[in-house]
């Protein structure tokens, strides 16, 4: 019989079988990395409001709220980020959700002219 080059079946399989356990550990990491990426557009919402409300106060000597922003041409939020904002006397509370996150926090927000310890702190329960 003449000398064969090539693999075994046995050798195909054991290569298959590693492949699919690393992709079994892989797709879960991506999935959350996706997740990161979703809350970081939250974040960047978030900041992206207070510069728009800064410079909303600066023409009308009050903030305003989500319609005023849009109305000013100075914000629009990223979809599918939902943003909530409740203005007071002396600031405003900003408040970013998102419901296509799977784990973890799908919302932060941020109170801005309250005074205290976390005015401006941008926080994600």
């Amino acid at each position: 019989m003449t000398n064969r080059k090539g693999f075994t079946l046995i050798e195909l399989l054991i290569v298959v079988v590693i492949i699919g356990i690393l992709a079994a550990i892989a797709i879960p990491k991506f999935a959350a990395t996706k997740d990161k990426a979703k809350l970081a557009s939250v974040k960047s919402d978030i900041r992206n409001i207070e510069t728009a409300e800064e410079a909303y106060f600066s023409d009308n000597q009050a903030y305003g709220n989500y319609g005023a922003l849009q109305g000013a041409n100075l914000f629009t939020a990223t979809i599918p980020n939902v943003p909530t904002i409740t203005v007071n006397a002396t600031g405003y509370t900003v408040s970013v959700s998102n419901a296509t996150i799977s784990s973890g926090a799908t919302s932060c927000s941020v109170t801005v002219g309250g005074g205290g310890a976390s005015d401006g702190v941008i926080t994600c329960p």
